[in-house]
């Protein structure tokens, strides 16, 4: 290969996020194997303080991570469980009684001023604090009791992919080790996800319908919610593509109105309870002429306008998000890149942004 040609493949746009997305069988199989053992170990030691109820904190990418782990903590365990405003903390000063209560701060980078301040002071007012982030030097590990890292890496990428799918197997391995589980629903998510990415080319004739769409919704209920709003996100921090999350019962409340026959909708149907769910919204957009595309079942994807099949048969329905988001991550890259745009670098955007 010529110097030239060299240059150019190196200058080739979207090559770092295609890179990242391509490391998560590995980055998720280095938390089985090296990752698993200490956060058993982390969880053992949170759950024998007992923890009365769960706030989570987080922003961005990883806000999504959160509420994943919202699903998790109160269905799998049972735990009252909240997502924090941090600015009732930082900018209003506010202090809650939060002894006995776990609080887990979700961050990639772990050094946003607002998540190690709030942190910090939930500390202050006697909370159990679990970071949970790629870098273990950060400010954020410092400030908490106890630290996980997810192992994924250095992240050179704008748009978070593999820390994403990181800290959901990580946050899913904690919550199996506070109710003394194995983590074995696991096992297989490391080649299912090679197979996955290995269907690129499906994703790129997918990609074809977005190419000039002026504005997407998505859709989902139960574990996979988390998967549609992260979609979104990835959507509209590469494309610039005005993408809107909703859950499938807010979307009949309201928001269903926007939705016609040439208005794209993804949705994500979880196979278990949460796709159940989901149904009565899906007859709802098929009857309103919806241009719909399903992630899920090969039987969903059939009744749909088009799709992606995923190999989830016998798969447990609460690790399926850590399968769903791979296709969604690959259709953001292919129809930023069918635009004429680059995924790397999205305008306006830092790799670690400092809110207060």
């Amino acid at each position: 290969m010529s110097a030239t040609t060299t240059a150019q493949h190196s200058e080739q746009p979207g090559r770092i996020m295609s890179g990242e997305m391509a490391e998560q069988p590995a980055v998720l199989r280095r938390i089985l194997d090296e990752g698993a053992p200490r956060i058993r170990e982390t969880a053992a030691r949170i759950a024998a303080r007992n923890p009365r109820f769960v706030l989570l904190t987080a922003r961005g990418t990883s806000d999504n991570a959160a509420l994943y782990a919202k699903y998790l903590l109160e269905v799998l365990l049972g735990k009252p469980c909240g997502l924090t405003s941090m600015s009732t903390t930082t900018a209003y000063g506010a202090r809650q009684d939060l002894t006995d209560v776990l609080v887990i701060t979700v961050s990639q980078s772990g050094g946003s001023p607002d998540l190690v301040a709030s942190t910090e002071a939930a500390r202050a007012a006697g909370a159990i604090t679990l970071a949970v982030t790629n870098n273990a030097d950060s400010a954020l590990a410092a400030v908490s009791e106890f630290h996980i890292d997810v192992l994924a890496g250095p992240e050179k990428a704008l748009p978070a992919t593999k820390t994403y799918t990181a800290e959901l197997l990580a946050l899913y391995l904690f919550v199996e080790g506070l109710r003394g589980g194995d983590g074995s629903a696991a096992k297989a998510l490391p080649d299912l996800a090679r197979q996955i990415l290995d269907r690129q080319g499906e994703i790129k004739q997918l990609a074809a319908r977005y190419r000039f769409a002026e504005r997407m919704v998505l859709t989902s209920r139960g574990y996979g919610y988390p998967t549609a709003k992260e979609a979104a996100l990835k959507l509209m921090e590469t494309s610039y593509i005005p993408a809107l999350s909703y859950s499938g019962a807010d979307l009949l409340h309201g928001p269903l109105a926007m939705v016609d026959n040439i208005s794209p909708v993804i949705a994500i149907v979880t196979e278990g309870k949460g796709g159940e769910a989901l149904q009565p919204v899906l007859e709802r957009l098929r009857g309103r002429g919806a241009d719909l595309v399903v992630i899920g079942a090969q039987t969903e994807v059939d009744r749909a306008s088009a799709g992606f099949a995923l190999p989830t048969g016998g798969v447990a329905e609460e690790v399926q998000p850590i399968l769903e988001i791979l296709p969604l991550q690959m259709l953001a890259y292919e129809v930023t890149i069918a635009r004429g745009q680059d995924p790397d670098a999205p305008r306006a955007l830092a790799k670690v942004t400092e809110t207060r």
